[in-house]
């Protein structure tokens, strides 16, 4: 395991090192890094691969709600300046996706490339994110474990047969309060139309067909805010098709890396 302060707190990543180029990958609300498993085993023969755990989420440090969007992107940035990189590929799922807006707005100097995974540059509304947080601060994460996985999930993954899918609902409910509260409000008051509509990097917009979270016509509207960005829909997942269909995920950003020039 590693550990490292950024920011002003404690982030829990990991860092294949090496001279390859970099990937970073951010992981989704209520999630940690091992979703990308799957994924970055696709990749690590051919990347510097690296992972962390969100302000609130996995190992990292949660530190009191509630966050805002920026402590997220500053989070990242700090984190890559610790690890000397100086320009990477980032692949951002849900608030991933947003964080690595974020980041290549603020920071563009580390951000050569973006894989937008299942998000938007606005998720949600004021009134949706107000009623999520009154009921798991009142209930719990556990009140809400299974609406959610049927956003995340196909019906077909959603079986309690499915180990993958069990794991992934134990991985949930587990997140830190904190950390789960505070990224809801980051989310709840995070528009960055008008900071990704100036993006000038290659990009390129994923969407599980049944995305129940952030569905295809929505990531459609954010590729279209991004000049010359790509926008493709992967059969078969919800909102999290790096554990669904992570092959599909490999492919189309191997792909992308390929004709974007950036592998």
């Amino acid at each position: 395991m590693n550990f490292t302060h950024a920011n002003g707190i404690v982030l829990h990543y990991e860092d294949t090192g090496g001279n390859r180029p970099a990937i970073v990958f951010a992981n989704s609300l209520g999630t940690d890094f091992r979703i990308w498993d799957k994924v970055v085993a696709g990749l690590r023969p051919d990347y510097r691969i690296i992972r962390y755990d969100k302000r609130g989420h996995g190992l990292s440090e949660a530190t009191p709600a509630p966050y805002a969007m920026t402590d997220h992107v500053n989070d990242l940035a700090a984190l890559l300046d610790e690890l000397r990189v100086k320009s990477a590929v980032i692949v951002g799922l849900s608030v991933g996706g947003v964080i690595a807006q974020g980041l290549a707005a603020m920071r563009p100097d580390l951000v050569r490339g973006l894989v937008l995974s299942n998000t938007a540059h606005k998720i949600g509304t004021t009134e949706s994110w107000n009623a999520r947080i009154a009921t798991v601060e009142a209930n719990g994460i556990e009140s809400i474990a299974d609406n959610v996985m049927k956003l995340w999930f196909t019906q077909a993954f959603r079986s309690p047969s499915n180990a993958e899918f069990v794991g992934c609902r134990a991985m949930l409910v587990r997140t830190p309060l904190a950390g789960y509260l505070g990224t809801c409000v980051a989310l709840r008051d995070s528009d960055l139309t008008e900071s990704t509509r100036a993006l000038k990097v290659p990009a390129l917009c994923l969407v599980g067909d049944q995305d129940g979270s952030t569905p295809p016509d929505l990531v459609r509207s954010l590729a279209d805010l991004i000049h010359g960005s790509q926008f493709r829909v992967i059969a078969g997942a919800g909102h999290t098709p790096c554990v669904e269909q992570p092959a599909a995920v490999v492919a189309l950003i191997r792909q992308f890396l390929t004709n974007a020039r950036l592998a």
